[in-house]
């Protein structure tokens, strides 16, 4: 194929045309810079769904029996089902659905719809109480701008009304997501009735509740047809507000009388509050602002400022808008720094180029960098990708190895040039000899990322965009290299380099000199290698394993769970007091305090707790990464001296899929008691380890409930039933909707329950006067018994087993998997030890590493089966190919000799780098072979042609290592791609070396060749 077309000498007879391309590929590479998307990380699918169901009144083990188990039951009929988590509390289910990890994307939609159905089929087998079920299929809404409104002199209804006008503006933005507005409190109209003010007028509560919902309902009054015209016909008497409320006057039986006289009208909020929100301690109504998938965030970013700024100047003095969560701001500076690593590495790669083989030849190689990128960028804005962490890193680990085609192109020229061919001829020659085994070298390279590109987990999603952009750049590098860069070569290049060469410089006769060694002492070097390969893999065990590090943004979570009984006040309060400490710290910028609930997820690897009264959370912005590192640690104190009896967990933001607290372990089991006292028994041996701190269950102890036992003999003689006493005390405590106050755009509930002093004392309930039919009053006491007990206040389940989770921080850095490994031990003789049917699995970030390296696993035998045909299809020898391929696994010997002396973890993102590091050991070795071959095809002796081949590469590969190594280092001081860095580094130097030794030494060995044998083998 190479004699019959020749793609470089067509672009030598096509000069015009090929300029052009350059200039155009140039120019839309510059115009697809500027419009691709930006991110902070790259998307990824939250796989999981939220149904929420409730039976009201039901214990905790009623809802278990008649509504999770259920719904777990049917859920098991989804063939994507990864596991179900439920959390019950009395009356109320929620079910977290979880699906595969290998589920794609576009699949999920049609799954939560089928689940959907599937919750309507099973609707008529729960009881008729049952009260229906919610879904929440968008559980993995980013919300990235947040926006608080504090108000001085302003009701909270009157600033929710101000943000509702500002939310229609957003709404109105082509590229706005969802937007909600949380933290208001719900406005309700509370008739406090006094039982004893009832029982004085023989009044029964249920009659009044009837008469007003009757005088409020909607119902049609008729039309008039009035012969030319329809005259409809309007009845009043509807309640307009709180007033026309203590305006009523009733008549019940033969008594009449103001609703005033047996009960208190009062306009507020609804109390207790299901959620709070503050902002730097002010009471606060949060608006969160999602974008459309797929938008410009920078873009969309200026257009949501100019909104809130122009809403803001209509607001009226005392109500002001916060920034809490500015995504695009902090996108801008993601991008922003990582293009400066960027720019960075590619001034480092052309320098390499300028400085190793000269100007002129130099800068063909460094114009090969932004052809190359120029054209990436087009593919990648073109096929819907970003600029992201992953992308813009992957560039970066790209950019070393895109000049390897170049950089041997124009070595070859250069090399023709000094034996006096001139420039297209030696243009025309690299075509010919080269260019193939360019190709599939490239071509091995990407399928050493075949590994991140088939990965089906979610961390495997997170880190698509590496392969991408790798894949692409390699890909258009090669084609740059033999179209564009004979071109240029031919123009930059001198006419004859002849009369320069001036024989090997000193480093090179350095090299040739250990070479010679090396091809004499040939056993010696596969013996000390293949001991050195040995040695790295013995040490792997001193390498620590991580999944995803921390962020490095400069964001700091608190969160805080108070006992599982405790009240919503009572979680505000302590949160209050952690609050007085952020008060005027200097390390804070500002902070956003959420009751009753977590955040909305304002950051894709962040995940939202389970809304309860006894959680809260507060986000906090500090002023920097070394502020926020210092304050972590004195709320760590804080939190031990401070805040007995709460779990509070000072953490930081993740990268990566989230997993909540680093160490878990889950216990499992049929009994709700055992397997809570067995929890409790783990996390004794957890916390046996001092390097972990924050050490909780996410469900414990029992909570005090008092037992009505009724005298149904007594009862029935006075015509009362438990359920007429149950929704008489449900009233009194809780509250019973009568009807709705109609106000513009909102229904507002008219509540009826006991006036203060009865419904929050658990004291009157002793005392308590029960209205009977005839309206009559008895004491409870006289139908009843009162007894304390203790009983679960919440339980979780795991696949319909209840499970108690005990989760651990890290307290120094240590790694998660390093811990775990530590208590195995422990942990196993635990496990073994438990009755039949109870059993420990390890969570946390080992598990998630563990699921996301599985189908690595699963994926990298087609990887070697594909290196393999690669080099195969090139080599067209099987002793040839086991000298390629048996460089591969040695670049671990750098890998483990950086990560140990970096003291780096071996991250996810660092195994990805090592799968890849093989293929490119493998494309210098492909590159090195073929020449020893076409050397001895000229008829150069094979001792000789070993030595030459691996001399006149060495250079080029040498180059190479050293621009793909230098190109790291920007990247090399940052969190998630450190220990990545570390390891291509290491592996491709020793890697580098060894292949310039290794393979000569294995290639004699292997053909069997000696000094003074031609062409042997």
């Amino acid at each position: 194929m190479s004699e019959r077309f020749n793609l470089s000498d067509w672009a030598l007879k096509h000069k015009s045309f090929v300029w052009y391309l350059m200039i155009v590929s140039m120019l839309a590479g510059l115009m697809a810079y500027v419009t691709i998307g930006r991110e902070e990380d790259p998307d990824f699918t939250i796989k999981t769904m939220v149904i929420t169901a409730a039976l009201p009144g039901a214990t905790v083990q009623e809802t278990l029996d008649q509504v999770t188990d259920r719904i777990e039951k049917k859920l098991l009929e989804v063939d994507e089902l990864d596991f179900t988590k439920s959390v019950t509390w009395p009356g109320v289910s929620i079910v977290y659905v979880n699906l595969l990890p290998t589920t794609r994307g576009p699949q999920i939609p049609p799954i939560w719809q089928e689940i959907r159905n599937m919750m309507g089929d099973i609707r008529g087998e729960f009881p008729p109480e049952f009260a229906g079920f919610k879904f929440n299929d968008r559980f993995g809404d980013v919300y990235g701008n947040i926006y608080a409104f504090t108000s001085d002199g302003f009701t909270p209804r009157e600033v929710r009304d101000m943000i509702e006008d500002i939310r229609r503006e957003v709404q109105q933005l082509d590229d706005a997501g969802d937007v909600v507005i949380f933290g208001d409190r719900e406005e309700a109209i509370y008739l406090d009735f006094s039982p004893e003010k009832m029982a004085a007028l023989g009044v029964n509560q249920d009659q009044v509740q009837a008469t007003l919902a009757a005088q409020n309902a909607i119902v049609p009054s008729g039309v008039i047809e009035a012969g030319p015209e329809r005259v409809l016909v309007r009845v009043s008497g509807k309640f307009l507000n709180a007033q026309s409320l203590e305006d009523v006057n009733l008549r019940v039986g033969d008594r009449f009388f103001r609703l005033t006289d047996v009960a208190t009208v009062r306009r507020g909020y609804k109390d207790p509050a299901t959620e709070l929100f503050r902002f730097n301690g002010e009471e606060a109504i949060g608006l969160g602002v999602g974008m459309r998938k797929g938008a410009n965030i920078l873009a969309f970013g200026e257009q949501l400022d100019e909104v809130i700024d122009r809403a803001e100047s209509k607001l009226p003095i005392g109500v002001e808008i916060h920034k809490v969560s500015d995504q695009p701001k902090i996108v801008d500076e993601a991008v922003g720094h990582f293009t400066r690593a960027l720019a960075e590495a590619v001034i480092i790669v052309m320098a390499v180029s300028v400085l190793a083989v000269g100007l002129r030849a130099g800068l063909v190689v460094a114009l090969a960098v932004p052809l190359t990128l120029g054209i990436t960028f087009v593919v990648l804005e073109y096929t819907g990708f970003t600029l992201q962490r992953i992308s813009l890193g992957a560039l970066i680990i790209a950019l070393g190895l895109l000049v390897d085609d170049a950089m041997i192109a124009v070595e070859t020229m250069i090399y023709r040039l000094e034996k006096g061919d001139g420039r297209h001829q030696a243009a025309s020659y690299a075509w010919r000899t080269i260019a193939f085994p360019m190709l599939s070298g490239t071509l091995i390279t990407v399928a050493g990322f075949i590994p991140i590109g088939l990965n089906n987990s979610n961390a495997g999603e997170f880190t698509f965009s590496l392969f991408v952009v790798i894949a692409v750049s390699l890909l258009v590098s090669w084609f740059v290299a033999v179209l564009y860069s004979p071109l240029l070569g031919v123009t930059f290049l001198p006419k004859n380099l002849g009369h320069k060469h001036k024989g090997p410089g000193i480093a090179m006769r350095m090299f040739q000199t250990a070479l010679r060694g090396a091809m004499r002492a040939r056993w010696l070097v596969l013996v000390v290698i293949l001991a050195g390969f040995v040695a790295s893999v013995y040490s792997l065990r001193f390498v620590e394993q991580q999944f995803f590090p921390n962020s490095d943004r400069t964001e700091l979570l608190i969160n805080m769970t108070l006992p599982q009984n405790a009240s919503i006040e009572e979680t505000s309060a302590q949160m209050k007091a952690m609050e007085a400490h952020l008060k005027d710290h200097d390390g804070v910028s500002y902070w956003s305090t959420y009751v009753g609930r977590s955040a909305l997820r304002f950051l894709l690897t962040s995940e939202p707790a389970t809304p309860s009264a006894n959680f809260g959370q507060i986000v906090i912005q500090t002023t920097g990464l070394e502020a926020r590192d210092k304050l972590r640690d004195e709320l760590r104190k804080v939190a031990a001296e401070e805040f007995p009896g709460t779990d509070v967990l000072v953490k930081l933001l993740a990268i990566g899929p989230p997993v909540g607290r680093p160490v878990q372990y889950r216990l499992s089991g049929p009994d709700i008691a055992k397997v809570r006292d067995l929890g409790r028994e783990l996390t004794a041996i957890v916390a046996s380890d001092d390097r972990l701190e924050s050490i909780a269950m996410d469900w414990n102890a029992p909570a005090r409930v008092i037992k009505v036992d009724i005298l149904q003999d007594k009862a029935r003689q006075l015509n009362l039933t438990a359920r007429d006493i149950s929704i008489a005390l449900n009233t009194i405590y809780n509250g019973k909707g009568v009807t709705n106050l109609r106000d513009q755009t909102y229904l507002i509930d008219i509540i009826a329950r006991g006036d203060r002093t009865t419904s929050e004392s658990i004291d009157t309930l002793f005392n308590l006067q029960l209205s009977t039919a005839d309206g009559g009053t008895i004491p409870l006491s006289s139908v009843a018994d009162f007894r304390f007990e203790t009983e679960q206040p919440v339980v979780i389940q795991r696949n319909r087993m209840p499970t108690v989770t005990v989760e651990a921080a890290l307290a120094t850095k240590d790694q998660p998997a390093t811990i775990v490994k530590a208590l195995k031990k422990q942990i196993e003789e635990f496990d073994s030890a438990l009755p039949a049917g109870y059993h420990v699995e390890v969570g946390g970030s080992v598990e998630k590493s563990a699921e996301s390296q599985g189908p690595i696993a699963a994926v990298a035998p087609m990887m070697i089966l594909i290196i393999i045909t690669l080099v195969m299809v090139q080599m067209q020898s099987f002793r040839l190919a086991f000298i390629v391929l048996s460089v591969a696994p040695l670049g671990l010997i750098g890998v483990v000799i950086a990560l140990i002396t970096a003291k780096a973890p071996m991250g996810f993102v660092a195994i990805l780098g090592i799968l890849a590091l093989s293929g490119i050991l493998i494309r210098n070795s492909i590159i090195l072979v073929d020449r020893i071959e076409a050397l001895r095809k000229q008829g150069m002796e094979a001792w000789d042609a070993v030595f030459e081949a691996t001399v006149t590469r060495a250079r080029p590969i040498v180059l190479t290592a050293a621009a793909a190594s230098l190109a790291l280092i920007p990247i090399s001081r940052q969190v998630f791609w450190g220990p990545m860095a570390y390891a291509l580094m290491g592996g491709i130097i020793v890697g580098t070396v060894i292949t310039l030794i290794f393979v000569p030494a294995q290639y004699l060995i292997v053909f069997r060749i000696k000094r003074d044998t031609k062409q042997a083998g």
